[in-house]
């Protein structure tokens, strides 16, 4: 890394560099590209488009969906978030971006969105990198399953919850 990783709320002069941002073809296939869901995200109060900066240099994206926008589709929690449309720019890749960001979320959302218990994502099984990366970083495989566009997605959560106020597992 070459500087201060943080998460940022979206801002006007992010613009330019997400939509400069690109991938791997065939890391395209597993996630929606800022130029697909920024504009969504800014549309629907209950999205909120996050940036991964360097610096104050853009090199990553995401968007948090809401429960109003996910009902219980994901979880069965009303008070979850859905991780959709993360990705880390071709040219910053392998830097520990990736990383950095996973480790920030938790405080992203105890800040942005209180009271928030859980993140869920879905995670298409043929994508192991991210696999790899949502495992390493707390996140936990559910074990439910969902049939998705690109092919069988593995959900995953992260629970914010102290684990005193954690449910049993398969509640």
């Amino acid at each position: 890394m070459s500087g201060p990783v943080a998460l940022t709320p979206y801002r006007a002069g992010h613009r330019e560099g997400l939509l400069a941002f690109t991938l791997l073809q065939e890391q395209e296939v597993f996630t929606g590209m800022p130029a697909e869901t920024l504009d969504t995200a800014l549309q629907d109060d209950n999205r909120d488009p996050v940036v991964v900066v360097c610096g104050e240099a853009p090199v990553g994206f995401f968007v948090l969906h809401g429960w109003d926008g996910i009902g219980d589709i994901y979880s069965g929690n009303s008070r979850a978030l859905l991780l959709r449309a993360y990705l880390i720019d071709r040219a910053s890749q392998g830097r520990g971006y990736g990383r950095a960001s996973m480790a920030l979320l938790p405080g992203y959302v105890e800040r942005y969105h209180p009271g928030t218990e859980e993140i869920v994502l879905l995670v298409n099984e043929r994508n192991r990198g991210a696999e790899r990366l949502y495992l390493a970083s707390g996140f936990y495989d559910t074990g439910l399953r969902r049939i998705g566009a690109k092919g069988m997605q593995k959900l995953l959560r992260y629970d914010l919850r102290p684990p005193s106020a954690r449910p049993e597992p398969n509640q």
